[in-house]
């Protein structure tokens, strides 16, 4: 098979529902060298380096997984250490814990050491945008230090544990504590958790492509790592200890 360029990279988008289409267009247009690809069968995953999933209806997307025969080889995806992204709808899928479900609960994927709130910050005509501070490695992508974030029926995250980074976080505005008295002053809307990415808001639905580049050189990071360690792996075999021969050694007296 032949070698990929060293600055090529395949990002698959789970394509079962929801903005995947935009995500592959902002992953087509962040630099040279990013192939997206839509991923509707699990054996897709095989040719990726790196996954989105989109923002959507969660639970719609879980049970479409379930049924696609996908959630097994997804939730194995993850866990192999390749770099996911999960905005919005995604980031509900990758959590540990959701919470305010519809009943009967949804199938998540988790790996993300996160608990989140389906629905936090109310319904379809409650979704805003704002801007935010942008963190570092978003930042080195281009000048603006702030970026701008649209939240559609957005979940919030309520709890981080320990090895999981806030990369950005949201101050509910004077109406929002009004209609939420018990809510928290702030909530993290974008966390890091090593290879695996979460974003309560949807970035694929601005002109600011600075998460994707930055998503897509974090998975040829990975898989550079990846092809160094099997390189390497490949070039020391390991030898049986049974069966050589051993060399006698003298006895001295």
């Amino acid at each position: 098979m032949a070698q990929k360029d060293a600055n090529q990279v395949v990002v698959g988008v789970l394509a079962l529902q929801g903005s995947f289409a935009e995500h592959a267009s902002s992953l087509k247009r962040s630099g040279e060298g990013v192939q997206a690809v839509e991923v509707r069968v699990a054996a897709q995953l095989e040719h990726c380096d790196a996954l989105v999933i989109p923002g959507g209806e969660s639970t719609t997307m879980a049970r479409l997984a379930e049924r696609e025969g996908m959630a097994k080889a997804l939730r194995e995806f993850a866990a192999a250490g390749k770099p996911v992204w999960g905005t919005c709808a995604g980031l509900i899928m990758l959590s540990d814990k959701a919470e305010c479900t519809k009943q009967g609960g949804q199938a998540l994927i988790g790996g993300l050491h996160v608990s989140v709130i389906r629905n936090f910050f109310g319904a379809q005509v409650e979704s805003f945008e704002t801007k935010l501070p942008a963190p570092a490695c978003i930042r080195v992508q281009g000048d603006d230090d702030y970026f701008r974030a649209v939240f559609i029926r957005a979940p919030a995250i309520a709890d981080v544990s320990e090895g999981v980074e806030v990369l950005a976080e949201y101050h509910l505005s004077d109406v929002q504590r009004q209609r939420k008295p018990d809510a928290p002053s702030k909530v993290a809307v974008a966390v890091r958790q090593g290879h695996l990415w979460a974003t309560a808001f949807h970035p694929e639905l601005t002109s600011d492509l600075r998460w994707h580049k930055a998503f897509a050189d974090m998975a040829r990071e990975v898989r550079a790592a990846r092809a160094a360690a099997e390189s390497q792996s490949a070039s020391c075999p390991v030898h049986e200890s049974n069966g050589y021969n051993r060399m006698e050694l003298p006895i001295y007296e």
